[in-house]
């Protein structure tokens, strides 16, 4: 017998399980391939016509709000690159007002969920949102991360994977893309003790729909990291958005993983990885990279891989596995 579509907030068994009702129009003038609308239409989805969206400075807002249109069916903020955490907080806590003064019903639940690209988290916005953190506002904040400034010309952010070519790490006699490890922004925001913080990606969607069903109803603020496809900036063929991102997730190179209340657990196991070579080949941004720079790219993985399985407290994510060549 098939399983019926759910409401709001509620978990899932199979993909056909997830609401019909979108909560943000077609039409947008988004790139072809881009990852962030799977994200997006499935977060609404999950949160319900109750919702409350703050947007800071980036592509999402962009392509959205093309004068005098709007693709976003509940109430949507637009602020600067630096303060999303800022006015979510502000959003809350005047829900909190009203609902006190009796202006709002006190048991009415109204979500408000920021959507932040990496630059406007992990560089830019990092104050307002490490102190949304520390006020414990009921906030979720989704990091659409594509790893790299796209909206302003694909400028490198301190999410831009060792590597990666960007406008501001090119590729030429001294330079051969970027020379920095990106920041773990799942370990800064468990550093700030939030009751829920976990990495999602639009090519598992039950598993991400259910994370987000978490964050959604956790009692403090949540922080999910998504990993966001960019075929403009990463240089692929906009139809293997799903692809690049499950390639991402099979070598390593993106852990799929939750920290909910203390506890850590690994929710995509990868007991055998492929070789990052595999997630680099399919992506122009690496094009350039020398033998020498794929094998530091693995050690990065490998370290990261290492760390994670430690947190978990048994290994998960198994060893690179060569395929034989026939």
């Amino acid at each position: 017998m098939a399983l019926k579509e759910v409401g709001p907030m509620e978990p899932i068994r199979t993909h056909m399980q997830i609401p019909r009702e979108e909560l943000i129009a077609p039409g947008h003038s988004a790139c072809q391939g881009c990852g962030h609308f799977i994200i997006v239409r499935h977060l609404l989805k999950a949160a319900g016509p109750n919702t409350i969206v703050v947007n800071p400075t980036g592509c999402l807002e962009v392509v959205t709000t093309v004068f005098p249109y709007s693709s976003w069916k509940v109430p949507w903020i637009h602020v600067a690159f630096e303060n999303g955490g800022s006015v979510a907080s502000g959003v809350e806590a005047a829900i909190k007002s009203l609902q006190k003064k009796g202006i709002l019903p006190k048991d009415e639940r109204i979500n408000v969920v920021v959507f932040a690209g990496d630059g406007g988290t992990v560089d830019i916005g990092f104050q307002s949102l490490s102190g949304m953190f520390e006020r414990r506002h009921k906030v979720v904040y989704v990091l659409l991360d594509n790893e790299a400034y796209m909206n302003t010309g694909i400028q490198r952010s301190g999410s831009t994977p060792y590597g990666a070519w960007t406008t501001t790490t090119p590729v030429g006699k001294r330079w051969k893309g970027e020379w920095r490890v990106r920041k773990d922004m799942m370990q800064i925001a468990v550093a700030h003790h939030v009751p829920y913080a976990a990495t999602i990606n639009p090519a598992y969607p039950v598993d991400m729909y259910n994370k987000m069903v978490k964050a959604l109803k956790a009692e403090g603020p949540a922080f999910l990291h998504a990993y966001s496809p960019c075929p403009t900036g990463w240089r692929f063929d906009p139809s293997l958005t799903v692809e690049v991102a499950r390639m991402a997730v099979l070598t390593g190179y993106w852990v799929l993983y939750e920290y909910d209340h203390g506890n850590y657990k690994v929710t995509v196991p990868v007991l055998k990885r492929k070789p990052v070579r595999e997630f680099v080949k399919m992506q122009g941004r690496f094009r350039h990279m020398t033998e020498e720079q794929i094998k530091k790219l693995q050690e990065i993985i490998d370290e990261q891989v290492e760390h994670i399985n430690k947190l978990v407290g048994k290994t998960v994510i198994g060893p690179v596995v060569e395929e034989q060549k026939k």
